[in-house]
């Protein structure tokens, strides 16, 4: 035994890439050509052995199991029998290829039975996928123990891959083909045949879209569809199919008679059923269940005046009902390597893989033609010289060589005469043997021009697909509906979050928390050690928070996610994405459908007026809209007033009009006051003929002769009236 001194990482390195291979080549990615993982083959063809063809009885899925397992397939039962089911399934495949009979699970996501309990039988679409395999259409390889055959890969008269699809994660890599139509697979087949340089666009005409087993609504826009087959990555949006029904006195309920695809429908009550418990969907009264083989779920609306469209837009943010599926067309070609692939690349894939299979099963068919030929030219020189042929057999030891010799026959003619029965001697034998010459003459001519002809292969392969279509035609209807992307429908938040007031409390820490009413007091609210109140808020669960940063940035959170309860909340940074250095300045409370518009500032006297509207933020990392340059934000207030009343930190007081500050929807802004130290302190608006009014401790105090401190925005002001606060703020 050798021993070799080897790095660790290398080590780990060359084992890992090992792995990661066969689980890429034997585990994870169908082959572009058959559309199989090496477990649907290995069933597939195991079955065929078992001779479970559509028209014999059903065995047991237990049998077929231990024979895969033991002859083809050396991992667990189990994996081989989730294949054997999801191939059963009609809600999870376009096209079963086992025709399962007992309890192979549903669409509420059971489980099948354990395998000692069903069985099994191929379908006619499984027997087209393996049309050939008996005339050597396709190369086979030993099995793992070297005791049988396999084959490497299927015939497949059938476009497997794009018809049922492949879901599969493999290292560093996955694959994810959503069903088609197979009529449509098939149209766009014999397009591309007769067109080798047709567009992706003109292929889409014939392929539209992908077509789900459990329907519904594709309501993805035809350019980002066109987009994800001419890339091989993209995602479809499906929707569950619904109507309404009319009851009396104008009420009505809304019926879902199709669920998305892959959606396990009892999941997908109980979560409707959590949000309807929870408050959730304040639009939805109830629901009911009322599924047989047929989807059936009812919902019923609070009140006859809500819209259906509404209400069944609040059912899809929330749940299931609207989903994407993905399309990643992660593959293995012929030479074993991975790959994605263009719709159109997949095709011709296919379409490459047909012209192999049937310039193979062409040459088996001369192949077999030529020995016939060659025994029937043999019986006719045994008639011609019958009365010789007969004597050598009786008088001769070695008749066989003799007859080679005298009328040079092959050794396959001649024995083949020394088999022929007495009865076969009659003229009438031999007036049948040359029909049969003349007639595989013929076909041996056509053959020969199919194999040299490539339009006349063409033609061969497009008869398959047009016999393929009328073969499978009711299976072939399509079932997912194409619609337009759906419009965008306002959904009021009244319909996504059930009103109620409560009060948002934020500590100085960045603890946030929402409690329930507005009937707290500073003394009901309990803080953490070393923390306490910076801002309190009453608001309602349909409200948004606006919160303002010293980075002048905006930040939006839903009250109705705020944590809820006795504890001390969660922190602010968890929620949203705050810089390091970044303080919250202002929490604004947002209501929907208001408006207004806010002043921002900064600290070096520069600021603008903005809509409060666009503020609101979209995602945790907020919206930029003072744009800061070395002194921080310092400020927002709500513009209420005609007259703007600003300090600096200098102590000068400047009152100047409204409309002297312009809007803005982000920038730095202009200079509200200058300073020649210092920065701004605080900004108030009010009305010019109601007077200015600031707090002294615990009094409020009102100067109406303003008149010395009216001036132009970005001037100076002067000192503030006696008795305004040492503090600089109003």
């Amino acid at each position: 035994m050798t021993v070799r001194d080897v790095e660790l990482g290398e080590a780990l390195g060359e084992r890992y890439l090992s792995y990661a291979l066969s689980t890429i080549m034997q585990r994870s990615l169908p082959d572009v050509r058959d559309g199989l993982k090496p477990v649907h083959r290995r069933v597939l063809y195991a079955m065929r052995e078992l001779k479970l063809d559509p028209k014999s009885g059903y065995k047991k899925c237990a049998r077929v199991v231990g024979d895969v397992m033991g002859k083809f397939h050396p991992h667990g039962g189990e994996s081989i029998y989730d294949a054997m089911v999801r191939f059963a399934q009609d809600f999870a495949v376009r096209m079963p290829l086992v025709d399962g009979q007992g309890n192979f699970g549903n669409i509420d996501g059971d489980s099948a039975a354990a395998m000692r309990y069903t069985e099994a039988r191929l379908t006619a679409a499984a027997e087209a996928l393996m049309e050939g395999l008996e005339q050597n259409a396709v190369d086979f390889k030993a099995t793992y123990d070297g005791e049988n055959e396999e084959p490497v890969v299927m015939p497949s008269a059938l476009p497997n891959l794009l018809i049922n699809g492949a879901i599969g994660i493999a290292v560093g890599m996955a694959t994810s083909i959503p069903p088609h139509n197979l009529s449509e697979v098939c149209e766009g087949l014999i397009a591309l045949i007769r067109n080798p340089n047709i567009s992706t666009e003109e292929l889409v005409r014939h392929i539209p879209g992908p077509d789900f087993p459990t329907g519904g609504l594709l309501v993805e826009s035809p350019e980002n569809i066109l987009k994800a087959y001419q890339t091989g990555k993209g995602s479809f949006r499906l929707r569950a199919k619904w109507e309404v029904e009319k009851l009396d006195f104008g009420q009505y309920q809304i019926v879902v008679t199709e669920i998305p695809y892959l959606v396990q429908k009892s999941k997908l009550v109980e979560k409707i059923a959590d949000l309807l418990a929870n408050k959730k969907l304040p639009l939805l009264g109830d629901m009911r269940e009322e599924s047989t083989d047929k989807v059936r779920l009812i919902f019923e609306p609070k009140s006859r005046v809500v819209d259906p469209a509404v209400l069944m837009e609040s059912l899809f943010r929330h749940t299931d009902l609207d989903i994407r599926i993905s399309l990643n067309m992660n593959v293995v070609n012929g030479k074993g390597i991975p790959g994605v692939y263009t719709l159109k690349q997949a095709l011709e894939a296919f379409y490459q893989h047909r012209l192999e299979v049937l310039d193979r099963t062409t040459q088996f068919r001369l192949d077999k033609i030529d020995h016939r030929l060659a025994v029937l030219e043999g019986y006719l020189i045994a008639y011609l010289n019958i009365d010789e042929v007969i004597r050598l057999i009786r008088e001769e030891d070695n008749p066989s060589s003799l007859m080679q010799e005298k009328w040079g026959l092959t050794e396959v003619q001649a024995e083949a005469i020394l088999n022929m029965r007495l009865r076969s001697l009659r003229k009438l034998e031999e007036i049948e043997i040359r029909k049969e010459h003349k007639s595989l003459s013929e076909e041996k001519t056509t053959l020969l021009k199919l194999m040299e002809t490539p339009a006349l292969q063409q033609k061969t392969i497009i008869k398959h697909l047009e016999k393929l279509k009328s073969q499978f035609e009711q299976e072939s209807r399509r079932r997912t509906v194409l619609s337009t992307p759906p419009e965008d429908i306002i959904v009021p938040i009244e319909a996504i979050v059930e009103r109620e007031p409560v009060t948002v409390v934020c500590s100085q820490k960045g603890w946030v928390r929402a409690l329930k009413g507005h009937t707290l007091t500073p003394d009901d609210i309990k803080y953490k050690d070393g923390d306490e109140e910076k801002f309190i808020l009453k608001t309602e669960t349909t409200d948004k928070l606006l919160i303002f940063t010293t980075l002048g940035r905006f930040y939006t959170l839903s009250v109705d996610k705020l944590p809820r309860g006795r504890g001390h909340g969660d922190p602010l940074r968890l929620m949203v994405d705050l810089a390091p250095e970044e303080d919250v300045l202002e929490i604004l409370v947002h209501a929907p459908g208001s408006d207004g518009k806010i002043l921002v500032t900064s600290r070096d006297g520069r600021g603008f007026i903005t809509s409060r509207a666009g503020l609101v933020a979209q995602t945790r990392g907020g919206k930029q809209i003072l744009n800061v340059d070395g002194p921080t934000a310092t400020l927002c207030r709500d513009v209420t007033g005609d007259h703007l009343a600003v300090i600096g930190q200098n102590r000068k007081l400047l009152i100047f009009k409204t409309e002297e500050i312009p809007e803005m929807a982000r920038g730095k802004g202009v200079i509200l006051q200058r300073y020649k130290d210092g920065g701004l302190s605080d900004a108030k608006f009010f009305n010019l003929s109601e007077g200015l009014s600031w707090k002294s401790g615990d009094k409020t105090r009102l100067e109406s002769k303003l008149l010395p401190w009216l001036g132009k925005r970005a001037q100076g002001g002067k000192l503030p009236p006696t008795g305004f606060p040492r503090t600089n703020q109003f």
